[in-house]
């Protein structure tokens, strides 16, 4: 199932075209350091401070599989995107194994981008309601409803230069948000008094799920690995953008803990002060982070969907098939609204999959050296090992409260 947009991408590198190195780790950086940056202290309030260190190590984990990723790709020039590797790797059904858990997890990340920005719009604007054709609706229902209207636009852009401006805009956000949040604590009185405590033994699920969704762009490293002018210098991208994103998200950790500790909500905007301009600027630069980061993680099922049906070249059936699929996670956000939940069962069901397991597997099938003892192999088996008891353990605690949560 070979994409001819992903074709063109991938072979920009031969001519003049195609994302330069800067734009590349914009786009990286953006799908990195996304929402899940908000979850980051609240995540480790559940695991205490011990869980810090696994987020470094969760970090390392998943630059390595990335470049496991990429050195795939580099051992057969077939390999156009990430379900062509579970293609090489185990045939038709490894192909669609891979794809379906990468739609998945684009999809209800996408959700999460409409709660993300109902819970804060909501917060400041606590009271509003409006009524069409007859049915009321309020609070954060009609706030994932407003969002979705206004982020549909830029889901139609398929080019991922273009693309390359709005994330340049998401990490910024991200950026601001930190200064708001030091602000906060230094300047509008909140401190940093908090201490927190060691380790949370039942949390830890909870926060390794949500540690893997924050890390989870694999899905998305194919893809932006082919529109790249040139491919040589990808894993030079990742290692930089990796190593950046576990900054910004370790700074943000220690703030948010050392501020809230165990008071932390979901959305590290939840638990500012309502009545200070800063929280106000927090809050609404993560409002504008639904709109840099939409239209890209939606990309693998648009590309998928129009390929499948050869429609990359028809525009109005394109803007239409994106149409739905934005409608389609306005319903899902609408009934499930847990956003701390929802990522915690991304993480540990969906993520921990594409971001550990799948790249592990599919080197160890594709490149036959791989498998022979020595460090590689015994790193490999490692990762794979912890990445099953993370999935098994963080996917039952996850649905578990979300059934609860659905009973209240």
């Amino acid at each position: 199932m070979e994409s001819k947009n992903q074709l063109h991408v991938s072979n920009a590198g031969k001519q003049s075209e195609g994302t330069d190195f800067f734009k590349t780790c914009f786009n990286v950086l953006n799908t990195l350091t996304g929402i899940g940056i908000l979850s980051m202290p609240y995540a480790v309030s559940q695991g205490g401070w011990l869980s810090f260190m696994l987020l470094i190590i969760f970090g390392m984990i998943s630059c390595y599989t990335a470049l496991l990723l990429e050195r795939c790709m580099n051992l057969n020039p077939k390999i156009k995107s990430y379900a062509d590797i579970g293609d090489v790797a185990f045939g038709y059904k490894g192909r669609a194994m891979i794809a379906i858990f990468i739609y998945l997890e684009a999809f209800l990340i996408s959700v999460e981008l409409l709660i993300l920005e109902a819970d804060n719009l909501e917060k400041l604007f606590p009271n509003m309601r409006f009524t069409i054709f007859g049915l009321k609706i309020g609070g954060k229902s009609c706030f994932v409803i407003f969002t979705a209207l206004a982020i549909l636009p830029t889901t139609w852009l398929r080019n991922l230069g273009a693309l390359a401006y709005i994330s340049i805009g998401g990490v910024f956000t991200s950026i601001i948000l930190i200064g708001c949040v030091v602000w906060v604590g230094e300047v509008d009185g909140v401190g940093f008094h908090e201490r927190g405590d060691l380790i949370h033994w039942g949390g830890l699920s909870t926060s390794m799920g949500i540690f893997a969704f924050c890390y989870s762009a694999h899905s998305l490293m194919p893809t932006i690995c082919n529109s790249m002018s040139d491919r040589k210098q990808f894993s030079k991208v990742l290692l930089i953008c990796f190593v950046a994103s576990t900054i910004i998200y370790g700074t943000i950790v220690v703030l948010g803990y050392m501020m809230f500790g165990e008071q932390l909500k979901s959305q590290i905007t939840l638990n500012l002060p309502t009545n200070t301009i800063s929280t106000k600027i927090a809050i609404y630069s993560t409002i504008i982070n639904p709109f840099t980061k939409y239209a890209i993680e939606i990309s693998p099922i648009t590309i998928a969907i129009e390929d499948k049906w050869h429609l990359c070249m028809t525009r109005p059936i394109s803007i239409l098939i994106r149409t739905i699929i934005v409608a389609s996670s306005v319903l899902v956000a609408l009934y499930i609204p847990y956003f701390a939940y929802i990522m915690a069962f991304i993480g540990a069901f969906l993520s921990v999959a594409i971001t550990l397991l799948f790249p592990c597997l599919c080197y160890l099938k594709i490149n036959k050296a791989a498998k022979k003892f020595g460090l590689e192999l015994i790193i490999i088996m490692g990762i794979l090992i912890i990445g099953t008891f993370i999935g098994i353990q963080g996917t039952y605690n996850s649905v578990e409260k979300i059934v609860n949560q659905m009973k209240l």
